[in-house]
């Protein structure tokens, strides 16, 4: 599917951006557009790519304009820009706000107008349930992309989103501060022993872009099965991995963190399509003529669970560490 075609990332010098270039350098796809609004990330990664198959386009998902200039002659979106610390949004939840739902706007907007044909979401689990501003924006966001997609001609880009949980030791999250304090023979810094998040790799999340690239239907959200562990779990299979005995201090929760992630609400559960290794939830097409309500409803919902980190598979310590063992960066800490 991606022969000869132009794909553009939004967001593209971050952890996503960089796993997707790995996929696709060496394939025929014939040009992948990096947009994003940090200059010295893309002149680090135009010096460390050194490959004219990859442009470089600096501009805000904010900006309408910058974005609909970028996407001339794009043939598909992978839409990774976002805010995604829960605590920075917490603080400042309107800059949450103008990236994470305006600027999602603006993408789908500028896809359409430009003849895009596929646009890909990333969004998170923390948009289940949310209980902070970062899960809330990406919640408008996913809402946004399933109200647009009812709206789009039949010619036009065929729009959907991926959901998935944490992604392992990918920029700002837990496994490399573990990584760094274990070196440092600093105590790890532990929020709460019991909080389970989801264990997704990058290989993973671009697995489950993909087959949501080529599997969707008008505003689908697919959701890839993963397993989880507690977060006291996970800092011991790394003490245990880098042969350290350094402390665990229990810090407390941060801003508007929650004990366990959802992937998929108890609502969303009661029409979603199990497909192996993944799900797919399919929009809610139902139109604004309430009157039938008041004679029709879902019977299945108070018989279902979401599908949260506190039930899905629990990793022991043992399957902790040799899922960590894939991931490249561990390998290269290891060997450092």
């Amino acid at each position: 599917m991606f022969d000869n075609k132009v794909l553009m990332i939004t967001g593209g010098t971050g952890s996503f951006g960089h796993a997707v270039l790995n996929r696709f350098l060496n394939t025929d796809v014939r040009e992948i557009r990096i947009f994003s609004r940090d200059e010295k990330k893309q002149e680090d990664m135009r010096i460390t790519l050194s490959n004219d198959k990859v442009k470089y386009y600096i501009g805000d998902v904010r900006d309408y304009d910058s974005l609909s200039q970028a996407m001339v002659g794009v043939d598909y979106i992978f839409h990774a820009a976002a805010l995604k610390q829960v605590p920075s949004c917490e603080f400042y939840p309107m800059e949450a706000v103008r990236t994470n739902i305006i600027g999602t706007e603006n993408v789908l907007s500028a896809s359409i107008a430009t003849g895009v044909s596929r646009v890909v979401l990333l969004s998170t689990d923390k948009a289940v349930y949310p209980i902070n501003a970062m899960g809330i924006s990406k919640a408008m966001a996913e809402k946004l992309m399933v109200a647009k997609s009812r709206m789009i001609p039949e010619a036009g880009p065929v729009i959907c989103a991926t959901r998935y949980g944490n992604v392992m030791a990918s920029r700002g999250s837990v496994i490399p501060l573990f990584v760094d304090q274990i070196k440092r023979d600093e105590p790890l810094t532990v929020t709460d022993p019991n909080m389970t998040r989801f264990l997704m790799s990058l290989k993973d999340s671009v697995d489950l872009v993909l087959h949501a690239f080529e599997h969707a239907q008008q505003g689908d959200i697919f959701v890839q099965k993963a397993p989880a562990s507690t977060v006291a779990d996970l800092a011991q299979a790394l003490k245990e991995l880098f042969l350290s005995d350094t402390p665990v201090k229990v810090i407390g929760t941060r801003h508007g963190e929650k004990l366990y992630e959802s992937l998929i609400s108890r609502e969303e559960m009661a029409r979603a399509e199990d497909m192996g290794r993944y799900y797919r939830i399919p929009a809610d097409n139902r139109d604004l003529n309430y009157r039938k309500y008041f004679v029709e409803g879902e019977q299945q919902i108070s018989e279902l669970d979401d599908y949260t980190s506190h039930n899905t598979q629990r990793l022991n310590i043992e399957g902790i560490k040799n899922l960590l063992l894939t991931l490249d960066y561990i390998r290269e800490q290891l060997d450092a």
